[in-house]
């Protein structure tokens, strides 16, 4: 197996150049050449000039990691929980709609996801991505499972902790309660989805410990490994909705976990991977558009450490 793993790392690297890139590297790939006019330049005004080429940061640091732009980024073994690297695992800050995650754990230890969830006006009080339910409408706990984790819907959050726990306001001592118990010391949350709200913030190591619990959970595994689902609306119109993680649509052994994005936040990612044997997960927050590529390449290189 370790003779193996340098190929797959060199096909993982490779491979990266299938992620989606920003407006910004695919405009610095791009050159226009102007002409003003026909006119030649005369040999005596002709010139010589030598382009200075500017030395770029190499892509991995002195121990071999790959360097990402993230400002908190931890790679841990999902089997025994270890940390393989980390980068200012400690430091607090909003992580957008990678708490879902912990909004889907709770839903999912409560079980009897069969249980019809009868929408309220309520549960509509969010701001999009929304899926526009409306009062009235039932669904299952399990159908708003998965479209929470594969579309990261708004409204579908509120609705499972208002369903969970009688308010937002009481599903946030839940899960506040819940992340004590994990051992998430330097995490308090406000709301179920994510969205912006003072005095809401996590840590790159507190949602860490958080993936390797929902990670170990079957229910939620095989709903993040999904590429995609169709969703079924009360008035019989169905559509397909695409992983929102572009990692696990293009990196073969990654199977899961959670994307999460708003101004304050940045773009930040809980991906995990597995591959002979081994797994890993990687929390990237407050990263840029090089999101994807970064959860890549440290997935790719704590498998192959």
């Amino acid at each position: 197996m370790k003779r193996l793993l340098p190929l797959f790392l060199t096909f993982a690297i490779l491979s990266m150049s299938s992620l989606p890139v920003s407006a910004a590297e695919t405009k610095k790939k791009t050159t226009t050449t102007k002409t003003s006019g026909t006119k030649k330049p005369s040999s005596s005004s002709s010139s010589t000039t030598t382009k200075k080429t500017v030395p770029q940061a190499p892509a991995v640091d002195e121990n071999g990691v790959p360097r990402v732009t993230a400002g908190s980024a931890i790679v841990v073994d999902a089997a025994n929980g270890d940390v393989l690297h980390s980068v200012n695992a400690d430091q607090r800050r909003p992580v957008a709609s990678t708490q879902k995650l912990l909004t889907a754990l709770i839903v999912a230890e409560t079980g009897n996801l069969d249980k019809e969830v009868s929408v309220e006006a309520s549960d509509t009080w969010a701001e999009p991505t929304k899926l526009y339910i409306k009062p009235g409408e039932t669904y299952s706990r399990s159908e708003f499972l998965n479209v929470l984790l594969v579309k990261s819907m708004n409204d579908v959050a509120r609705a499972l902790a208002r369903d969970n726990a009688g308010s937002v306001e009481a599903f946030a001592d839940r899960m506040n309660a819940r992340a004590a118990a994990m051992g998430m010391r330097e995490s308090n949350f406000v709301n179920p989805n994510g969205l912006p709200a003072p005095g809401q913030y996590s840590t790159a190591r507190d949602m860490a410990r958080l993936a390797l619990v929902a990670y170990r959970n079957r229910t939620l595994r095989s709903i993040m490994s999904q590429k995609s689902i169709t969703w079924h609306y009360h008035n019989g119109r169905s559509t397909t909705f695409s992983n929102t993680n572009a990692v696990l649509k293009n990196f073969g052994p990654c199977n899961g976990m959670k994307t999460g994005t708003t101004n304050a936040a940045g773009r930040c990612l809980i991906s995990s991977a597995s591959y002979g044997g081994r797994d890993i997960i990687v929390v990237v927050l407050g990263d840029n558009s090089n999101v994807w590529r970064d959860s890549h390449r440290l997935l790719a290189w704590g498998l192959g450490s």
